[in-house]
C-alpha cells in the first residue's frame, strides 16, 4: 500500500501526534500543516515536526501568512516545505518567497535549531538548505494566476500549491464547485509547472478531483484532513 499512497497526503489542523502515526502505519509519507487556519502554537508546532520527521514523512508547513517570520519559524523547526498562502502578484511572490532561502539567493536568517543541529554549521549548509527545502507559494487569488508563470520563474519558488477554494472566491465565481471554469485556472497552472519544470502540489478531496488532478500531473494530492476524517469515522459508525 505504501506505494500508492506516496504522493498522497494528509491535512492537520491541530497538533495530532495520533493522526501522524496512524496516518505514517498506513504509509502515508506526508503531512501538511494548516497553521494558517488551524490551532498551533509554536512549541506545539515543533514538537509535532519533529514527530514528522523522526517517523521519516515530510512535513509541510502552510505557515500564518506571507511574511518572514512565520516562513523563518517553520523552517528553523525543521519543515520540509512551506507553503505560502496570500499571495499576490509577482513582485509580491519575489519579496516573500525571498524569506524562505539564505543569501544570497534570498534573505531568510539564520539560526542554529533542529535543521543546523543545534550548533555551529559548515560553510555549504546555507546552499544545502536552500537546496533541500522547498518554498510552495499559493495560487489562491486571481493576480497570482495571472502572474502564475512569472512566480514559478523566480529562482526562490520550487513549485506550487493550489488553493482552489479561494481561487474561485477570488475570481468572482463564489464558492468552489469543480465547475470548467475551475478546472480551466487548474488547467492554467499545470501547464505553466510543467513549462517551468517545477511541481504543483493540489488539495483534491474527492475521487474527481484526485483522478482530474493526477491526469494533470499533480505531484502531490492531499487527499484527507483531520476534521473530516473524524467526521466521516463518526457518521459512518452511526449508520444501521
Amino acid at each position: 500500500m505504501a506505494d500508492t499512497l506516496k504522493n498522497l497526503a494528509v491535512w492537520l489542523s491541530t497538533p495530532h501526534q495520533a493522526m501522524i502515526e496512524i496516518a505514517h502505519d498506513i504509509g502515508y509519507r506526508h503531512v501538511v500543516l494548516d497553521i494558517e487556519h488551524g490551532l498551533f502554537d509554536l512549541e506545539a508546532m515543533d514538537r509535532i515536526i519533529a514527530l514528522g520527521k523522526a517517523l521519516g514523512m515530510l512535513m509541510h508547513a502552510k505557515v500564518l501568512g506571507p511574511e518572514a517570520i512565520p516562513i523563518q519559524q517553520a523552517l528553523d523547526m525543521g519543515a520540509d516545505s512551506v507553503i505560502i498562502p496570500h499571495i499576490g502578484d509577482v513582485e509580491h511572490a519575489r519579496r516573500v518567497t525571498a524569506s524562505a532561502k539564505y543569501p544570497t539567493l534570498g534573505t531568510r536568517s539564520f539560526s542554529g535549531t533542529r535543521p543546523a543541529r543545534y550548533g555551529g554549521v559548515k560553510p555549504d549548509y546555507y546552499d544545502n538548505e536552500n537546496a533541500k527545502t522547498r518554498c510552495y507559494p499559493m495560487i489562491e487569488s486571481a493576480a497570482a494566476l495571472k502572474d502564475v508563470e512569472a512566480i514559478l520563474a523566480l529562482p526562490t519558488v520550487d513549485g506550487l500549491f493550489v488553493g482552489p477554494s479561494d481561487l474561485s472566491l477570488d475570481s468572482g465565481r463564489g464558492a468552489y464547485r469543480n465547475t470548467d471554469a475551475d478546472k480551466a485556472d487548474l488547467q492554467k497552472i499545470a501547464t505553466a509547472a510543467q513549462k517551468a519544470g517545477k511541481p504543483w502540489i493540489m488539495p483534491a478531496w474527492s475521487r474527481t478531483e484526485r483522478v482530474f488532478a493526477q491526469n494533470l500531473g499533480a505531484s502531490l494530492m492531499v487527499v484527507a484532513d483531520e476534521y473530516g476524517s473524524i467526521w466521516t469515522g463518526l457518521e459512518d459508525a452511526a449508520k444501521p
